[in-house]
């Protein structure tokens, strides 16, 4: 399968003709993926407002009652185990044993794999969409380029959905050309590395247009109390971040095996349920702050901030920590990025709560720095979200050396991924091998 966007002779000799040829249906599918996951967002916030509001006020009783989460989240485990279980394509890859872009899957997959996205964002899972809506997004995008393209190859349509999709979620194409460098520039090919991502990067600033003209993209903090570097922002913001990947280390060693115990029950409407049940009674401890994909829970967060002492906010974030540990083990479908940056702004918030005197946007950015190169385990998106998260550029050189002793201690430390897993029949695909 080819991994860029050029074939071995085009690498060597792109010319502005060619380059431009690409950018039309490169656009076209950043757009389409913006639309995407603003379908998914749409359907997603339905679920929510019908088992979060409506429902209590018929019911006449309140959403924060310590047995609603427990409830729902159970039932809603019950439903995603039904999708992996019946529906065509089983729900696509299990999240816990797939990188964030992985192979295409077939067209009649796609809606079980939405399916049962949307039930996990709608029900307060505490996963994003990243993975599983990237797959959504390639599959379509294969099967809509196979008809109007058809020398496309799979691999470089999967570049170019996957980085559409991805500035579509963050808002930014550069985040996209952030995490795609490391995959194109590790293949065999030659060339000019800008060449291979020049219909990516297309893609994804199409998809990060659209997506904020659509209101589903990411959007930056606006926190402006940094007033620029000094040796303070390291003695604060390392230890912050290296609190932030401690904890989430720990989530990610405890995933395997939990991931393991819970397939001792073959079935998958089983070990789901079980998992709703868990992340319910973490929600009734936690509250619904603690829950969902984590993106607007985190502005809330910092909305909020102040009502919370330094023990609170450390609570949430090892809350938060243990839910995400058990969405991803228990086989629902999603993503560990936007979890992670709830994590990391709860210790940042923690250790601006230690030390008030310091700039509060260092310290989140770190806290995010912290959590998303322990669980997302890329070191570019780690920076461009703890600088995103803040809305100030200015604390990007600060980071850049903070995020150095972090990668020391979580390069050597275990993923939040479960390698060389078997599958149990009709509980999701494997990647092709």
């Amino acid at each position: 399968m080819s991994d860029g966007i050029l074939t071995h002779d085009e690498s060597r000799h792109a010319t502005p003709r060619m380059l431009v040829r690409l950018t039309v249906p490169a656009v076209v599918i950043g757009a389409m993926c913006a639309v995407l996951l603003w379908a998914i967002d749409v359907a997603a916030e339905g679920v929510t407002h019908v088992l979060w509001d409506w429902i209590p006020e018929v019911g006449g009783f309140d959403a924060e009652s310590w047995w609603w989460p427990i409830l729902v989240l159970g039932l809603a485990g019950a439903a995603v185990g039904t999708i992996i279980r019946y529906a065509p394509g089983h729900g696509g890859y299990d999240s816990a044993t797939t990188e964030l872009v992985a192979p295409p899957l077939p067209l009649k997959a796609l809606p079980g794999i939405a399916a049962a996205l949307i039930v996990s964002l709608g029900a307060g899972v505490s996963l994003g969409p990243e993975s599983p809506i990237i797959s959504i997004a390639v599959g379509l995008s294969v099967w809509g380029l196979a008809r109007i393209v058809p020398n496309a190859t799979a691999g470089q349509v999967l570049l170019v959905a996957g980085a559409g999709m991805i500035g579509a979620m963050f808002g930014s194409p550069v985040a996209a050309a952030l995490l795609l460098t490391e995959m194109v520039s590790g293949g065999p090919r030659q060339g000019l590395l800008w060449d291979r991502l020049f219909a990516p990067v297309a893609a994804a600033a199409s998809g990060a247009v659209v997506a904020m003209w659509l209101g589903v993209a990411f959007i930056p903090g606006n926190l402006d109390d940094y007033t620029g570097p000094g040796w303070s922002d390291l003695y604060v913001g390392i230890p912050i971040a290296l609190a932030a990947a401690f904890a989430s280390l720990v989530g990610a060693r405890l995933m395997p095996p939990l991931w393991h115990l819970l397939r001792r029950f073959p079935n998958p409407i089983v070990f789901t349920t079980i998992g709703g049940l868990l992340l319910g009674v973490l929600g009734a401890v936690g509250g619904t702050i603690t829950m969902f994909k984590g993106a607007a829970q985190t502005g809330e967060l910092l909305a909020t901030a102040g009502e919370y002492t330094f023990w609170g906010l450390l609570g949430l974030a090892l809350i938060k920590v243990a839910a995400l540990t058990v969405s991803a083990a228990a086989g629902f479908r999603g993503g560990r990025i936007f979890p992670a940056v709830f994590i990391g702004a709860a210790f940042g918030l923690a250790g601006h709560a230690l030390v008030p005197e310091s700039s509060l946007a260092l310290a989140i950015a770190a806290g995010a720095v912290g959590s998303i190169l322990a669980i997302g385990r890329d070191g570019w998106l780690a920076i461009f979200m703890g600088v995103a998260l803040v809305g100030d550029v200015a604390v990007l050189p600060a980071i850049c050396v903070i995020v150095l002793p972090v990668w020391l201690i979580v390069t050597t430390g275990p993923e939040m991924l479960v390698h060389g897993a078997k599958v149990p029949p009709n509980a999701g695909h494997q990647p092709p091998a």
